[in-house]
């Protein structure tokens, strides 16, 4: 089980959480939506440490580490916690100068310190996993955005993280290329992977999450399941944005 509990950040003197809690079963997908400003993507990033929480405490199996105003986590404990995470931002974030199967051994041979040859044979198994074994030895910048993204997915989950961590993961995509994405996502969840993802996306909340929570002003306003938090919210403010992103959607 992965929890989060009374989560707070502020920024100056915006509070963008506010003592959140969320429990994230093991094996399960958690979507998390609202407003632009409601603090999921800044909730997301609580849950590896880019960014530091004021108050509360975050569990990732057995790694915990409490916060509290003015003090910061020792670093034996921040990479206890992130070592149990992998992330996949919007943009990609590859690295330009390295090969795209070097972009996905660069955390197992500098931070978890695999030979280079074991590296390079489990990068190669997870490219193929995500139809890009062909593109091992070529550079991001010649691949597509949806093609950059998979490698993106591939370098997170390289080190079997507890928790996979996915921040707007197809905003940055045509909606043709978004669709590898989602694939790629969807066979990763039906093979048990727990994710919790932040998205504007509602096809893939719908197609992936197995629970959503809907976040507005720094708090969990509803929770639930896909089919309960698209079809019947019972908040007027789920309401109000569900049905903004179904317009939006086209009537998804």
């Amino acid at each position: 089980m992965i929890r989060l509990s009374g989560i707070a950040k502020s920024f100056g003197d915006n509070t963008v959480l506010d003592g959140v809690e969320l429990n994230i079963a093991e094996g399960r997908v958690t979507a998390l939506i609202g407003p632009s400003g409601s603090g999921k993507s800044t909730l997301l990033r609580t849950a590896n440490l880019l960014e530091m929480p004021e108050a509360g405490t975050l569990e990732i199996g057995d790694a915990r580490v409490a916060f509290a105003p003015g003090q910061r986590p020792s670093q034996a404990e921040i990479l206890a916690l992130r070592r149990r995470t992998g992330m996949v931002f919007q943009n990609f974030q590859l690295f330009p100068h390295r090969s795209v199967a070097d972009n996905v051994t660069e955390g197992l041979t500098t931070v978890w310190k695999w030979p280079a040859a074991k590296a390079r044979s489990h990068a190669m198994t997870l490219l193929e996993k995500v139809g890009l074994a062909h593109k091992g030895d070529a550079w991001p910048a010649t691949l597509s955005g949806g093609q950059q993204q998979r490698v993106a997915i591939a370098r997170a989950i390289a080190a079997s993280p507890t928790l996979l961590l996915c921040d707007e993961p197809t905003s940055a995509l045509d909606p043709e290329l978004a669709i590898e994405v989602v694939d790629v996502l969807r066979t990763l969840a039906e093979e048990g992977m727990t994710m919790l993802m932040a998205t504007h996306d509602l096809r893939l909340a719908a197609q992936i999450a197995d629970h959503v929570a809907f976040l507005d002003g720094g708090q969990i306003v509803e929770e639930g399941p896909p089919e309960t938090i698209f079809r019947t919210p019972t908040d007027p403010r789920t309401t109000r944005f569900v049905g903004t992103l179904l317009g939006a959607a086209g009537g998804t």
